[in-house]
């Protein structure tokens, strides 16, 4: 077997371990186990494990004053549905998942803000493929990831409208992220409308860029909490140290690029070239929601509630609550 070979391989591996981990899987704790019985336990959730590997390599939650467990999800529907049966306390996501997930009564609220970089999404296709622009998949099929309501789908509908294409001239299909990955790898889908780390990776395999998020995409991500969790002293004291951590792992890993992207891949197992191009991309700065953050997001959800994306419009104040975290110092 080739290195090649090997490594895509171990990416492949490593996609569906990450889409079949159950909502408690991946666990880290307190170090303290006898401690930890008493103290808050917070479940986070994440997605492709990227929240994981960031506080991993900062280690911004060594000696934290309360236990956690990991729960890892290949994408935003399904954790968001954790949320929603309350199994997890938390959970990180893009702006358009967020106000699905309100839509679909997930009893949440976003406390803070992550800011990362709109050309880390993006419409991908076959190298070889006949498509050379937006413009050119009027009756095609395109693949968008992971489920109605995502960041993958408002991109491809914001870059459809910027090229003049109706929504009724693609054929568009829903497919759960590591299913899709499969399929563009073997060269069954043409267009597919993704996210990182799976855009990195399937440019990395061949892919080639129609329309990255450029101009379309808001690139804020948001931490929610779950209401039953914020109004549980002990867990909404936890969740504010956990966001003061957040913007600490954040901050680390700006200062430190190289060793964020290298501790990605020893979580990942993917090639450090695609883990230094994820991360130097990624939503890792935390910050608390301010009234920029709460207006842009309401341009996405009228947008999608004009667009048809949402079935309603929400009010992204009254799913927000910018008075539990304000960063420390």
């Amino acid at each position: 077997m080739t290195d090649l070979q090997h490594s895509s391989l171990s990416r492949r591996q490593w996609l569906q371990r990450a889409a079949a981990l159950p909502a408690f899987s991946a666990i880290s704790a307190f170090p303290m186990i006898g401690r930890a019985q008493t103290l808050p336990a917070l479940v986070l959730g994440d997605q492709a494990g990227g929240l994981r590997a960031l506080f991993e390599a900062s280690k911004a939650l060594d000696g934290a004053p309360f236990s956690w467990r990991w729960a890892n999800f290949q994408g935003a529907a399904p954790l968001f549905e954790a949320q929603r049966s309350g199994a997890v306390d938390t959970a990180m996501a893009g702006d358009l998942p967020v106000l699905a997930a309100a839509v679909g009564k997930t009893p949440l609220k976003i406390v803070a803000t992550r800011v990362g970089k709109p050309e880390s999404l993006g419409i991908v296709v076959q190298g070889d493929s006949k498509l050379r622009s937006v413009a050119d998949l009027r009756g095609q099929t395109v693949v968008v990831s992971s489920a109605r309501g995502s960041i993958s789908q408002y991109q491809l509908y914001g870059a459809l409208e910027e090229a003049g294409v109706r929504r009724d001239e693609v054929t568009i299909k829903f497919v759960l992220p590591t299913d899709a990955s499969t399929a563009f790898s073997s060269k069954q889908i043409d267009a597919w409308a993704i996210f990182d780390p799976y855009y990195t990776i399937a440019l990395q395999n061949g892919g080639r860029i129609l329309r990255d998020g450029r101009g379309i995409n808001t690139a804020l991500g948001f931490i929610t909490a779950s209401e039953e969790a914020l109004v549980d002293a002990g867990k909404r004291k936890a969740i504010v140290q956990f966001l003061d951590r957040l913007a600490r792992a954040g901050d680390w890993a700006l200062a430190h690029p190289e060793a964020y992207a290298q501790a990605y891949t020893q979580l990942t197992r993917l090639p450090i070239e695609a883990s230094r191009t994820i991360t130097a991309r990624a939503a890792v700065t935390g910050r608390p929601v301010s009234e920029a953050d709460i207006a842009a997001l309401q341009t996405v959800a009228d947008r999608s509630a004009r667009d048809g994306i949402l079935p309603v419009r929400v009010d992204v104040r009254a799913i927000t609550d910018a008075q539990v975290w304000q960063r420390a110092g």
